[in-house]
């Protein structure tokens, strides 16, 4: 999506993009190189100043394994002729630490800036105040330290009918030619089972997601920090009406 972002007379155009690269890190050889081929198609096309691209199950799902093509995955796109030439600042936040399997959530945002723009600043929630991004500010693990990123997992109680896993939000929020905005990257939870999801309407793993997004438009209007307008993108993992697909399927085979 490519959207202006107004500030007077002046307007940014800011790329928004959200991706679940949790296939594509197990095949790096072959999904991985087509799919940053296409992102950096993109880039070309569009050519915009601000891009936020964000990430879900960041390493693949057999992220023990797939981890590793991570950091040659930011090198490659950072390097890259059209990221090289035209972004001359980038902020890579990576949440990739699985062994701390009680704040894991595998989400990955990537923000590039423009040479064009150089009003772009980013907020230190620790701090409360804005600062300038300076070169390629890489920050991959647990990322608790990293006082320019917000990150929650949701509650181990938002999962009663499934495992915990890796599930939550990481947000960011920038002053862009004078214009407040939080940047959220989410991943909400998945159908475990088709066989439940077909029982009710909604579903309960529709309700674990409508909690899910609830539990953190709440706490960005609870915290201490002021409220500016947000864009929420990621995997929503929104799903059909099963249960009324198979009512309707199942009269059509009666009347039939």
């Amino acid at each position: 999506m490519l959207s202006p972002v107004r500030s007077g007379v002046m307007a940014t155009e800011v790329l928004l993009l959200t991706a679940n690269v949790g296939s594509i890190f197990e095949d790096p050889d072959h999904m991985l190189k087509i799919w940053i081929d296409e992102f950096l198609k993109l880039i070309r096309e569009r050519r915009p100043e601000f891009v936020a691209l964000h990430c879900q199950e960041v390493g693949g799902k057999n992220y023990e394994t797939s981890m590793q093509h991570v950091d040659s995955f930011v090198r490659d796109v950072l390097a890259s002729p059209e990221i090289d030439s035209q972004f001359d600042r980038a902020v890579i936040l990576l949440d990739k630490d699985f062994n701390r399997a009680a704040s894991f959530t595998a989400l990955g945002n990537l923000y590039l800036i423009s040479r064009r723009l150089q009003q772009a600043d980013l907020w230190d929630w620790a701090a409360e105040r804005y600062r300038p991004v300076e070169g390629h500010e890489v920050h991959t693990g647990d990322l608790a330290a990293i006082s320019e990123a917000d990150k929650d997992k949701f509650p181990q109680e938002y999962f009663p009918n499934c495992k915990w896993s890796r599930k939550g939000y990481l947000r960011t929020r920038w002053r862009i030619r004078g214009t407040e905005i939080d940047l959220v990257n989410i991943h909400l939870f998945h159908d475990a089972c088709n066989m439940i999801a077909i029982e009710t309407s909604p579903s309960p793993y529709s309700e674990n997601r409508r909690r899910a997004l609830q539990h953190t438009l709440d706490r960005f209007h609870a915290d201490r920090h002021s409220n500016v307008p947000f864009f929420i993108f990621g995997d929503f993992n929104f799903r059909v009406n099963a249960h009324g697909v198979v009512k309707v399927i199942g009269g059509v085979i009666r009347l039939s």
